[in-house]
């Protein structure tokens, strides 16, 4: 493990010169690994495990799901399998389905899980909440987690780009003694930039928190209120869309995001640097208790029984369509269509 200063902080992080990938490969050598759903990490962490030589099998329901992977190259029979058929050839068993359908996949899946076994996630929610969940593991399987910090698209991405996505990593329960170097091997295996540790309570709740924070929720209700005023005030959409999103997005963010937000500012102009520093204070204790609320209801597990009621509705599926459809014709979305068709690489 290589020791990091964190701002201050010293932590333990794993990368991949210190955990090679052959070094992975030896570790899982006689492990069968069965990923179980192929619907948003699916088919990152799988292909990326099959392209850097794992022995990987796929186990998905029939239907368009399944035929995404046929033409991802799995094959029936061969690598492709229903869920049950998966899990009982799988030494590692890597649970990628969404939270709802775990749920209600859990009483199949758990009989599959003999001794020995490896139980992966990507997310804390189900066993952190598992007296919500009902996901309580046999005592004598591993229960481990690598949780990539962004989607399966991005993992898969960047991966055949030659690059990294970060990601943290967890042991619950170490029944063979190997659970942490099947971890660290699997995070390796998947494409991980570095590992980080955490906790599945810690994972699930940071993770929580800041999609409906600063990465999904909040950033959607602050463009839009800025979008809203400027608007309000006579800006024309175009407008008011590049000074709230095209800007941040295709400009401002890259810059940021290499080196920092003091060298973004510092590359701004000098009106924007004095606008920046005078403003972020009253955005930040304006915001802060919001989070705090947003915190306090993700600890409780008030958010996971939200989402646990609402994704085990029949329709929820009829509804989530309405509800991105209404995003997606919003007059500022709208905007971004024709936005996005202006950028010269479009042109």
């Amino acid at each position: 493990m290589a020791k990091m200063n964190f701002g201050g902080v010293i932590e333990e992080v794993m990368t991949r010169e210190e955990f090679p990938l052959e070094k992975a490969r030896e570790v899982l050598k006689d492990e069968t690994i069965a990923v179980i759903g192929y619907g948003v990490q699916g088919p990152g962490q799988a292909c990326n495990l099959r392209d850097n030589g794992f022995n990987v099998i796929v186990g998905q329901r029939q239907g368009k799901t399944f035929e995404k992977a046929v033409a991802d190259g799995w094959v029936p029979g061969e690598t492709l399998f229903s869920i049950e058929e998966a899990a009982q050839k799988g030494t590692i068993v890597m649970c990628l389905l969404s939270d709802a359908a775990v749920m209600s996949v859990w009483p199949t899946l758990k009989q599959y899980l003999t001794p020995g076994k490896a139980l992966y996630f990507s997310h804390g929610f189900a066993i952190t909440w598992n007296d919500r969940t009902g996901c309580i593991p046999p005592k004598d399987i591993d229960v481990i987690m690598v949780a990539p910090k962004g989607s399966g698209t991005s993992l898969r991405t960047m991966f055949l780009e030659g690059r990294g996505l970060n990601s943290s990593y967890a042991v619950y329960q170490d029944y063979t003694g190997r659970a942490l170097e099947r971890t660290l091997a699997l995070g390796i295996g998947i494409g991980s930039g570095y590992l980080f540790e955490t906790t599945f309570q810690r994972e699930a709740t940071s993770d929580l928190t800041g999609e409906r924070g600063s990465l999904m929720g909040a950033i959607q209700g602050l463009l839009l209120a800025q979008y809203e005023v400027l608007r309000e005030n006579g800006h024309t959409p175009s407008e008011a869309f590049n000074e709230t999103v095209e800007e941040l997005t295709q400009s401002l963010m890259p810059l940021f995001a290499a080196k920092g937000m003091d060298w973004m500012y510092a590359n701004c102009s000098t009106t924007a640097q004095r606008g920046a520093l005078d403003w972020m204070g009253p955005f930040h204790d304006a915001i802060k208790p919001v989070v705090e609320k947003l915190y306090a209801s993700v600890k409780s597990g008030h958010e996971a029984q939200i989402s646990i009621d609402s994704n085990s509705k029949p329709d929820y599926r009829v509804g989530l369509e309405k509800e991105l459809a209404a995003l997606r014709d919003s007059e500022m979305w709208r905007t971004a269509a024709v936005v996005r068709q202006l950028r010269p690489e479009n042109n």
